[in-house]
């Protein structure tokens, strides 16, 4: 369960970054798509993809997700 503001934070990044993975592989959706919500809070820059990396960059130098070799 998610009881501290930081887990629901990291719980929400980890949502939006899902929400752009799905976007990335065609996935359209009515209202502002993760990728508009990401851009607009971390000032990254460029495609989705481009900004997917970044992202997903960033978020495992913060140790909010872990680094997955596929």
């Amino acid at each position: 369960m998610l009881t501290d503001a930081d887990q629901i934070l990291n719980f929400r990044l980890l949502t939006l970054l899902s929400g752009l993975k799905l976007e990335v592989r065609g996935l359209r959706i009515r209202g502002r798509s993760c990728y508009q919500i990401i851009k607009a809070e971390t000032g990254l820059k460029g495609t989705r993809r481009q900004v997917l990396e970044q992202f997903e960059k960033q978020l495992i130098e913060q140790g909010i997700k872990r680094e997955t070799h596929n």
